[in-house]
């Protein structure tokens, strides 16, 4: 015997919001409520934990800082290095990358890619500075520092919008990289990507390392989320299930352009 429960009716006769949330027969608002609620238990707490300096986050942060000042005053090429990463990959020129995907994809006919990928550097985009100006936190205050950044420091916009980036150009390029030494590479270059300009701004002295870890975790959740939502719209569709990790988030698209 079925023990599926019917839903609960609006005065218009359709199912009710706490319905369609949580009802596992409707996928979309399912997967998004959960990815929401995921983003909110993670990220809230670890910003209540910024905002509250908890002690050991606060003496990691100024340990982590206080080294890597200490080496960038004693190696000015490696300061060169990181000045010239933060502003290669800094989140203006990720941005206009991003645009050219989102050209690109538009052009190939894949039309709700493009929507999903421009999507979902927008949504990282306005979230973030939002909340830097909920928590905000002041830059770490060094003598004698090597570079200076304005505006609020948690979460780094550059960890952000780098993590946004990596993620959006893996989950569309996946199907192309084949299985090999590509697929490799291609993983590779999304993981240093987000770590090494999130190292860059530690190195720097323009952030704490938890901005950084703040920036990682709100851009893997926006990235989460709306794949959450692309990959319902999918199943909704009657395309395939994908695996967004292994196969992207529209493997048809290489094949038949215009697909998705």
């Amino acid at each position: 015997m079925s023990t599926h429960r019917p839903p609960t009716l609006t005065p218009t006769g359709q199912p009710s919001w706490r319905h369609r949330r949580f009802d596992r027969d409707h996928a979309l608002g399912l997967r998004l409520t959960l990815a929401a609620t995921a983003a909110f238990l993670v990220l809230v707490p670890f910003a209540l934990l910024v905002l509250g300096a908890w002690a050991p986050l606060h003496r990691l942060d100024t340990a982590v800082t206080d080294a890597l000042h200490g080496y960038a005053q004693d190696h000015p090429a490696w300061v060169v290095l990181m000045r010239v990463w933060t502003e290669v990959f800094a989140p203006m020129p990720l941005r206009a990358v991003a645009l050219l995907l989102v050209v690109w994809l538009l052009r190939r006919g894949a039309r709700r890619l493009a929507l999903w990928a421009a999507t979902t550097m927008v949504v990282g985009g306005l979230v973030g500075p939002l909340l830097k100006l909920l928590v905000g936190r002041d830059r770490p205050e060094l003598l004698d520092p090597v570079a200076r950044a304005a505006g609020y420091s948690f979460p780094s916009g550059h960890a952000l919008n780098a993590t946004l980036a990596a993620g959006v150009l893996l989950l569309v390029l996946l199907p192309y990289a084949g299985r090999g030494a590509a697929r490799v590479a291609l993983w590779v270059a999304a993981v240093l990507l987000p770590v090494v300009t999130g190292l860059s701004r530690v190195t720097l002295g323009v952030h704490f390392t938890s901005d950084v870890v703040g920036g990682w975790l709100l851009g893997v959740a926006v990235v989460a989320a709306t794949t959450a939502a692309f990959t319902s719209w999918r199943a909704h569709t009657g395309l395939r299930p994908v695996r967004p990790t292994r196969d992207g988030v529209a493997p048809e698209v290489e094949r038949h352009p215009g697909a998705a």
